[in-house]
């Protein structure tokens, strides 16, 4: 059994959950508009140059979730997925998928955007793991911080190791499906990189490496 590792956002997602959750608590009043449009827009511009502060934009991220219960958070959540994450789930991604699936493979989707966000979207793409950033609870509500070690850059590759030692598992044979160059570290480690879509810098790097690039667009 293969393990089958997919990167969520513009990798499975045509777009940017994470970037997404922020224009719909915008768009919502959820938050003040101007100022945490600006900002989420400049966290989205880090990463995709590969500079993101991954603690900075968590304190920033996960304020709003500490302001609201956890029963409104999740109502907001639902109206979230219907209307920003529904239009952007790819065919093509179910196809690979289910080719892995029909494979026998071990399907994981590991992702730098919080539990809170990606595991309704693990469930609409029927995908059984899911290694996230997971958020701190407190009797029941978010706290607006981080547990553990945030699942970005080398975080991946630490995470995968514990979930992997956890279950006896190795990467032996092993694929990872991503679209972003913040995922080298991880990508050098499997026995398949596929670069999806890829930026700019991946798309180089692949190349040079002679990874597959593939489209789910």
């Amino acid at each position: 059994m293969a393990l089958a590792l997919f990167d969520l956002d513009n990798t499975l997602l045509g777009g940017d959950s994470d970037y997404l959750w922020g224009c719909f608590l915008v768009e919502h009043g959820i938050v003040d508009g101007p100022q945490y449009e600006a900002e989420n827009q400049r966290f989205y511009d880090q990463y995709l140059e590969g500079c993101l502060d991954i603690h900075e934009f968590l304190r920033f991220q996960l304020q709003p979730l500490a302001r609201h219960s956890a029963e409104q958070l999740h109502h907001w959540r639902e109206a979230f997925v219907q209307q920003k994450i529904q239009p952007i789930l790819l065919p093509r991604a179910r196809d690979l998928l289910e080719r892995h699936r029909q494979q026998n493979d071990e399907l994981v989707i590991i992702t730098a955007t919080n539990r809170f966000i990606t595991a309704p979207i693990a469930e609409l793409y029927g995908v059984p793991h899911l290694l996230a950033t997971e958020l701190e609870m407190h009797q029941g509500a978010y706290t607006g911080r981080p547990s553990g070690t945030p699942c970005f850059q080398g975080g991946k590759v630490e995470r995968l190791t514990s979930w992997l030692e956890e279950r006896g598992l190795t990467l032996d044979d092993s694929w990872f499906y991503s679209d972003s160059h913040n995922d080298l570290p991880l990508l050098e480690k499997v026995t398949h990189a596929v670069a999806v879509d890829p930026d700019d810098k991946l798309r180089a790097h692949a190349g040079a490496r002679g990874w597959p690039v593939i489209s789910l667009r």
